[in-house]
């Protein structure tokens, strides 16, 4: 079997429909991308995946939609106005800018430039003669601070207008509804809030395809505890994100925690889980024990009292929150890259197939009359019935064998071919995507048998 490199990948999500370019017919603009017919299923797929196993089977988890542009006091609350920053280089030569922590990470990769400081990155820049990747020449500036959160005006006028953000994440909208989510749902700790949202940051590092976006979509999960609980709670979570992406397709083998070495001023541990890209390890999940910072801040900002009553110990206290942060967008890119292979089959002909799994499948179910003049008919009508239970298309150009291998190219996990027993004997023949079996079965039995392969709820 043969992967697939990130340049075959983006061919292959612009060819088949899953992400094409943003702003394409302008030229694009950097770092953005648009999700198409095939990609925005699997993203959907990808958030109901996440919904089921953190929010349906999970006691006291709820659901939240909170709004991207929040008073502004919001980010000097949550420290983002003062310290969300990175660190910027020019290039003398090329007047390119770039990302320090990066360069040094991309010179070498068994530097941490997340553990050093901003005096130990400069060091090492020209200690190490770090070029710039565009020019190649070592003509670096100092270090400068960039804000990330992108700025709006809000208001009538350019006079009365003030500045607000969009968000950089979705925690903050997390912690601003900690009082309403406790009080609307009576429950008690720990308890969970998730959001599924946009958020944006003004980042300027190219590359690696939907890796890095100033556009993206986060899976926000935040654990609200007592004090004391939270080490055990903070384990559990890092433990329950590698079950959550081997639940959703990913191999164990392509997964690992890495461990911060330099915290965030509010965090008492953090940790990564890393998926082995082409790329190398790249993050598609953060947890963090986060400790009462959040709810103190916004106490302190707002005025609002964010403390819990514990009735069991008649004890009051701000809670602890356990962070863990999903970024879809990357979740996608390695759902493709752990599914889509380049098989050799027994005949010496090979066949691209995305073997994802049939709960991820943006379409479930491909219906193909054998024979476009004689089977469209009984074949448009099993299709109208399967489509009220999957999501399911409907081929009929070309020979039958390229027809198997366009469902394949795509992760259709199943194929239904009607030809003349389907007429004479009311049978059809299903082909299974990974095995390429097939079995004959009656119509009648059809939507069962499908039903039963690909799960009736999709995930249990």
């Amino acid at each position: 079997m043969k992967t697939v490199t990130l340049e075959e990948m983006a061919a292959y999500c612009n060819r088949y429909g899953f992400i094409f370019q943003g702003s394409d017919i302008y030229g694009g603009l950097a770092n953005t991308w648009d999700y198409g017919p095939l990609g925005t299923r699997l993203k959907n797929n990808i958030k109901d995946a996440w919904r089921y196993y953190f929010i349906q089977i999970r006691d006291n988890s709820f659901e939240l939609d909170s709004d991207i542009l929040m008073n502004p006091t919001t980010w000097e609350a949550s420290g983002h106005l003062e310290s969300f920053t990175d660190p910027l280089l020019d290039c003398k030569e090329c007047k390119t800018r770039h990302r320090a922590d990066i360069l040094i990470n991309d010179f070498d990769e068994s530097a941490n430039a997340d553990a050093m400081t901003e005096d130990e990155m400069v060091k090492f820049i020209k200690d190490k003669k770090v070029p710039c990747p565009k020019c190649g020449k070592s003509n670096l500036t100092d270090i400068r601070k960039f804000n990330l959160m992108f700025s709006t005006q809000c208001g009538s006028t350019q006079e009365t207008s003030n500045t607000i953000y969009l968000r950089p994440e979705n925690a903050q909208g997390e912690y601003v509804n900690f009082l309403n989510v406790l009080r609307t749902m009576r429950t008690k700790l720990p308890f969970s809030i998730g959001q599924i949202g946009k958020a944006f940051r003004n980042e300027i590092t190219k590359g690696k395809f939907t890796f890095r976006t100033i556009e993206f979509e986060q899976m926000e999960y935040q654990t609200f505890c007592k004090q004391g609980d939270d080490e055990a709670l903070y384990e559990y979570f890092k433990d329950y994100g590698i079950k959550f992406f081997e639940f959703i397709g990913l191999s164990k083998e392509h997964l690992q925690f890495r461990d911060h070495k330099k915290l965030a001023h509010y965090a008492k541990a953090a940790c990564d889980i890393e998926y082995l890209f082409p790329f190398g390890w790249g993050e598609i999940n953060g947890t963090h024990n986060r400790t009462d910072f959040d709810l103190q801040r916004h106490q302190e900002f707002s005025g609002k009292n964010m403390e819990y009553f514990d009735t069991e110990t008649n004890e009051k206290y701000i809670p602890y929150v356990i962070e863990s942060t999903y970024g879809l967008d990357r979740l996608v890119l390695a759902v493709l890259f752990e599914s889509l292979l380049e098989e050799e089959l027994e005949n010496g002909e090979t066949r691209q197939v995305l073997k994802i799994k049939p709960s991820l499948a943006p379409i479930k179910v491909n219906v193909l009359p054998l024979i476009k003049k004689r089977h469209a008919e009984k074949a448009q009508e099993i299709y109208n019935e399967l489509k009220k239970y999957f999501m399911v298309s409907y081929d009929d150009a070309g020979n039958i064998g390229k027809r198997y291998r366009r469902g394949d190219a795509i992760g259709t996990p199943y194929s239904v071919t009607i030809d003349d027993t389907t007429l004479d004997n009311n049978t059809v023949t299903v082909r299974e995507r990974n095995t390429m079996h097939q079995v004959t079965i009656t119509v009648d039995k059809l939507k069962c048998y499908l039903l039963e392969n690909i799960g009736i709820s999709q995930y249990a």
